[in-house]
């Protein structure tokens, strides 16, 4: 039976095990840039044992960050931090991954110790923010601009680029977030996008940015390195995008080359009561691992070892992403072996730590 410790192959990459570091905003970059904060919190992840190591998400516009602080990867100058970085990943054992995003409408915020408010120019913002339709986020943010078909292809281009970046930074595994109310999910999801073009409207429309945004990152990653798509399988609102949706489009991004969905949920708009609880999300990843017959990973409040190791055991998922339980512990994969009675791996320097 397929365990938490167990190896995975996707493609021609092998990670040693089912642990992924899950993509988190760390709010330290300035313009875009990689730096020693990044190189610690990433490093110090695959020497904790994990298998994936997942960078925060990568802005491919300057304006497609989240706020000023953000990681980014629209530049060339960009590559050769994250290049640093990437090597010590693959130096301890883990594999690089790289989340490539755009915010969309959700851009141009404060980050979340200043309180996380939509700022303009005066505050190091920018305007104009963009998205499928020109509906504001809420009450207190910046009415976008609806993308002309030109700026769609523009952002196509820029995932294009982004992802050529990461290659030659030495990333072996490409995401793409189209989840949690930013630019592609703004396109997926009927409570933002309006549009009356080929890119809004029905489920095949409003899933062809997404689609296009593959099939062309597809086209320049090698067929040797996995492919992952992030989604929010559902928007927890009636008349939003939800499950089923969830699993047609997973079955269509199957067929254009993508390896792994990774199953998170909401964000497109606020004020949602979401039914929090352990592992609350993870239900999604086994209706689409089935129904769509993809990989995919499971996320949200995954916390302890045995609650881990049964997603994986159970068949909800193929791997499990932890994030706040890997910033409390970067150790967490090791003592997770050590807890479910696998070989011990920890790094030789700290063998004393098993006494």
């Amino acid at each position: 039976m397929t365990h938490l410790f167990e190896p995975l192959r996707i493609r021609e990459v092998t990670f040693r095990n089912r642990i992924a570091l899950s993509p988190m905003c760390q709010y330290s970059s300035t313009n875009g840039f990689a730096n020693d904060w990044h190189l610690v919190h990433l490093a110090s992840r695959a020497v904790g044992g994990a298998g994936l190591v997942m960078t925060e998400a990568a802005a491919v516009e300057a304006r497609g960050r989240i706020s000023p602080q953000d990681l980014g990867i629209w530049s060339d100058a960009h590559i050769e931090a994250l290049a640093r970085t990437v090597s010590l990943i693959h130096n301890f054992g883990a594999v690089a991954a790289i989340q490539l995003a755009h915010a969309g409408r959700k851009a141009s915020t404060s980050k979340p110790s200043k309180g996380g408010k939509f700022i303009d120019e005066s505050q190091e913002g920018w305007r104009p923010v963009v998205s499928s339709s020109a509906i504001a986020f809420s009450k207190e943010s910046p009415v976008p601009e609806a993308l002309s078909i030109e700026g769609i292809q523009q952002v196509i281009q820029a995932f294009v680029q982004a992802t050529k970046r990461s290659l030659q930074a030495g990333f072996k595994v490409i995401e793409i977030h189209a989840a949690h109310g930013y630019l592609l999910h703004q396109f997926l999801s009927p409570l933002v996008n309006q549009r009356q073009d080929d890119y809004g409207g029905s489920f095949e429309n409003r899933t062809r940015l997404l689609r296009e945004v593959v099939e062309a990152v597809r086209e320049v990653l090698p067929e040797s390195y996995p492919l992952f798509v992030r989604l929010s399988a559902t928007d927890w609102v009636d008349k939003g995008w939800d499950i089923e949706q969830s699993i047609a489009i997973s079955d269509k991004l199957k067929s254009l080359g993508v390896d792994l969905i990774d199953c998170s949920s909401g964000g497109v708009i606020p004020g949602i009561n979401i039914p929090v609880k352990p592992g609350y999300q993870a239900q999604f990843a086994e209706r689409i691992r089935k129904e769509a017959n993809i990989p995919t990973g499971a996320v949200g409040l995954i916390t302890s070892p045995e609650q881990a190791d049964q997603i994986i055991r159970s068949g909800v998922a193929d791997i499990v992403l932890l994030g706040r339980e890997l910033l409390r512990n970067p150790y967490w994969p090791h003592l997770a072996a050590k807890e479910l009675g696998h070989e011990k791996h920890w790094p030789v320097q700290y063998d004393r730590a098993w006494l």
